[in-house]
């Protein structure tokens, strides 16, 4: 990792975008590798391929307080 700034921008009915250097890990604590420097995080709770976004929030409607 490097000393990068790392920016989290919660998206409106949408998911977390993370951008930046950072290590991502399960609650286990095993790293999740990631092929993107910036990547959507679920919000939802119903993507496939958690804990990355694949867009099921729309198709569910999902909203968020405003």
């Amino acid at each position: 990792m490097t000393d990068e700034r790392v920016t989290i921008t919660a998206y409106p009915d949408g998911p977390l975008l993370l951008r930046g250097d950072v290590d991502l890990r399960t609650a286990d604590g095993e790293p999740i590798p990631r092929t993107r420097r910036t990547v959507a995080l679920c919000r939802c709770g119903l993507s496939t391929i958690k804990p990355f976004c694949d867009g099921t929030h729309k198709a569910a409607g999902f909203r968020t307080d405003e």
